[in-house]
C-alpha cells in the first residue's frame, strides 16, 4: 500500500505546479457529491436558511431564523451562501460551496506556509496530512461557520509568521494580509477572530522577546484596514437593531465562554478525545511533533516550530476553557499541528525514523482491532449504526490501514507509513458517509417533510412545528408557526409582536381545529394526545423514527 511520493520529496518544483496538483487532487475530494445529502439540522439548515431569507427579503444587513431576529453569529457565511446561492440556485450544493472551498484553501495555504517556512516537502507534506485527514475532509463539507474561520484566521496567523519570522528583512505585504484576514475572520465567528491570533502574536513576541516587531507591523495603517474590513457591518446592524449590541457581545461572547447559558458544558478534557479522533489518522503523532519545540526554539526553523506549537496550544487551552464546547471550535489548531507532523515526517524521510516509530506501532495495532471490531458489531449489535456491508466495508479499510502502517513501522519505510496513512484515510472518507450519513438524514433532516409542504400546502395554509425545525423552513420556502418552546430563537422571538407566530399547546389546538388547513410537524408521542383532544384526527403525511408530518385535512 505504497503510493509514488517523488514528486513530493524532490527539494524543489514549481509552486504553481504544486498548486495545481493539490487544488486537482483535493478540489475533487472536497466538492465530489457535494448536494448529494440533504441538509442536516439545525447547523446546515441554520445556515442555509438565513441567508435564503436574506435573498428573498432583498436584505443582507439584519439576520432573520425563521423570519425573527437572529444575531448569534457574524455575517461572513451568511452572505457566501447568499452569493452562491445567487450563482448556483437554493440547494445543497450551495449552501455547502462555501465551506467546501474555505477547507481548500486552508489546505492550499497550509502548503505554502510549510514551504516558506521550513521548504517545498513539508509544505507538500503539510497539504497532504491535513487534506488527508478524514475528520477535517468531512467538516469542510458541512455548511457550518467554523470552516470560514478555520480558513480566516489560518491565513491570518500564517501572514503575521510569515512577515516576522526573518528579523532582518520584515515583509510589511504579509502584516496588512494579516489585518485582512483577521477581520474576515471577525465577520466569521466574532471577536475570538482577533483575540486568538492576537494572544497567539503576543506569546510569540514576549516569548522571543522580539519587542521590536510591535515597530513593524504597521500597526497604525493595519489597524484602519482591519476595521475598514470588519467595522461596517457591526455598525449598520447595529443602527437598525439596537439590541444587536448587547446580545451578541456580552451575551455570546462572554457569557457564553464564562457561564453554561447555551448549555453546551463539557468537562476540561472534552476536546483531548474530539482532538485525536477527527485528526485520525495523523494524530498519535502530535505529540512526537510537540516534543522539544521549547528546547529547540534556537535551532534553524526552532522559532517558527515555536509559532505553531502555540498556535495550537493557546486555541486548544482557550476552547478547553469555555463552558460552550462543540467539536467543530478546535479546527483551527488542525493547520499548525499537520505543518509540525509534516516536519516529524521529513525528519524521517532524512533518516530519523525513531520518533514515529512507537506512535506508528501503537496507531496501528489499534486500526487492526478497530477494523475487526467494526466488522463484528453490525452483526452482533441489537440496534448497529450502520449495516453489515457498512461494517464490513469500514472495517476492511480500518484493518488494511492498520496492518500496512504497523508493516511500515517495523520496516521503518517513512514512504510505505505515509501511504498507507493517506490512502487509508482518504478511501475511509470516500466511502464511510454513504453507510453513516444517511442515518442522520433520518433523524436530523426534514428535507422531505418541508418538500411535501412546498408541494401541497396552499397560501393560506399554515405550517406548523413541535420545537423549531430550520429544515423545515429551507425546504418549504415559507415561515413556520412554532409551538411547544421557540428553542433558539428565544431572543428573537420576544422582539415586536410574535403571537400569532409562537404558540402554546392549548392555542395550537384551537388553530388545528380551525378552518385553515395545517401542516405540523410533531414528535411521533405527540400523535395520541392529539387525537384524544377530540379535534380532526391527523393524517399522517410523512414520518421518521421522531418526527411525524401531519394535517387536519
Amino acid at each position: 500500500m505504497q503510493i509514488p511520493l517523488d514528486f513530493v520529496t524532490r527539494p524543489h518544483a514549481s509552486r504553481r505546479r504544486d498548486l495545481l496538483i493539490l487544488t486537482l487532487l483535493f478540489g475533487v475530494l472536497f466538492l465530489q457529491l457535494l448536494g448529494h445529502f440533504p441538509l442536516v439540522d439545525p447547523d446546515e439548515a441554520r445556515y442555509a436558511e438565513i441567508p435564503r431569507e436574506m435573498l428573498e427579503r432583498g436584505d443582507l444587513i439584519t439576520p432573520l431564523l425563521n423570519y425573527v431576529k437572529y444575531f448569534e453569529k457574524p455575517v461572513l457565511l451568511y452572505w457566501l451562501n447568499a452569493l452562491s446561492f445567487s450563482l448556483f440556485g437554493i440547494n445543497e450544493f450551495a449552501a455547502r460551496l462555501a465551506c467546501a472551498l474555505s477547507g481548500l484553501g486552508t489546505v492550499l495555504f497550509s502548503y505554502h506556509l510549510g514551504r516558506e517556512l521550513f521548504g517545498r516537502r513539508i509544505g507538500m507534506l503539510s497539504a497532504l496530512i491535513l487534506g488527508g485527514c478524514t475528520g477535517f475532509l468531512i467538516q469542510s463539507r458541512v455548511n457550518i461557520t467554523d470552516i470560514p474561520l478555520t480558513f480566516t484566521m489560518t491565513v491570518a496567523l500564517g501572514s503575521y509568521i510569515l512577515a516576522a519570522r526573518d528579523a532582518d528583512r520584515p515583509r510589511p505585504g504579509y502584516y496588512y494580509l494579516f489585518y485582512l484576514f483577521a477581520a474576515l475572520a471577525v465577520l466569521a465567528k466574532g471577536l475570538i477572530g482577533i483575540v486568538l491570533p492576537g494572544a497567539v502574536i503576543f506569546w510569540h513576541i514576549a516569548l522571543t522577546r522580539r519587542w521590536r516587531i510591535l515597530k513593524e507591523m504597521r500597526l497604525p495603517t493595519g489597524i484602519l484596514l482591519f476595521l475598514a474590513v470588519a467595522a461596517p457591518w457591526f455598525v449598520m446592524v447595529c443602527q437598525r437593531n439596537p439590541e444587536f449590541f448587547h446580545f451578541f457581545f456580552i451575551h455570546e461572547h462572554f457569557e457564553r465562554f464564562l457561564t453554561k447559558v447555551h448549555h453546551r458544558y463539557e468537562p476540561f478534557w472534552y476536546f483531548i478525545p474530539i482532538l485525536f479522533g477527527f485528526m485520525i489518522p495523523w494524530s498519535f503523532f502530535i505529540p512526537s511533533a510537540l516534543r522539544g519545540f521549547w528546547r529547540d526554539r534556537s535551532l534553524p526553523g526552532g522559532e517558527s516550530r515555536l509559532y505553531l506549537a502555540l498556535w495550537a496550544i493557546i486555541i486548544f487551552v482557550f476552547f478547553s476553557k469555555s463552558n460552550s464546547k462543540l467539536p467543530a471550535y478546535i479546527l483551527p489548531v488542525y493547520p499548525a499541528l499537520a505543518i509540525l507532523i509534516a516536519a516529524l515526517f521529513d525528519k524521517a524521510l532524512s533518516g530519523e525514523f525513531r520518533p514515529l516509530r512507537r506512535p506508528a506501532l501503537v496507531f496501528g495495532w489499534l486500526l487492526v482491532l478497530l477494523g475487526l471490531g467494526a466488522m463484528i458489531y453490525p452483526l452482533v449489535a441489537h440496534r448497529p449504526l450502520v449495516a453489515p456491508v457498512g461494517g464490513i466495508v469500514i472495517g476492511s479499510i480500518l484493518l488494511l490501514q492498520g496492518a500496512f502502517s504497523v508493516g511500515a513501522a517495523l520496516r521503518q519505510d517513512p514512504r510505505g507509513l505515509f501511504s498507507a496513512l493517506l490512502l487509508g484515510s482518504i478511501l475511509l472518507f470516500l466511502t464511510a458517509p454513504h453507510f453513516v450519513y444517511p442515518l442522520f438524514v433520518e433523524r436530523k433532516s426534514y428535507w422531505e417533510p418541508g418538500e411535501i409542504v412546498k408541494r401541497v400546502a396552499g397560501p393560506d395554509a399554515v405550517v406548523v412545528s413541535q420545537g423549531l425545525r430550520q429544515g423545515l423552513s429551507f425546504y418549504s420556502a415559507r415561515r413556520v408557526v412554532i409551538f411547544g418552546g421557540p428553542g433558539e430563537i428565544e431572543f428573537g422571538s420576544k422582539i415586536g409582536d410574535q403571537s400569532a407566530w409562537f404558540l402554546d399547546k392549548p392555542q395550537f389546538l384551537a388553530l388545528w381545529s380551525g378552518t385553515r388547513p395545517v401542516y405540523a410537524m410533531v414528535l411521533q408521542q405527540y400523535i395520541p394526545e392529539l387525537a384524544q383532544a377530540g379535534t380532526p384526527p391527523p393524517r399522517i403525511l410523512w414520518q421518521s423514527s421522531k418526527h411525524c408530518l401531519i394535517t387536519n385535512r
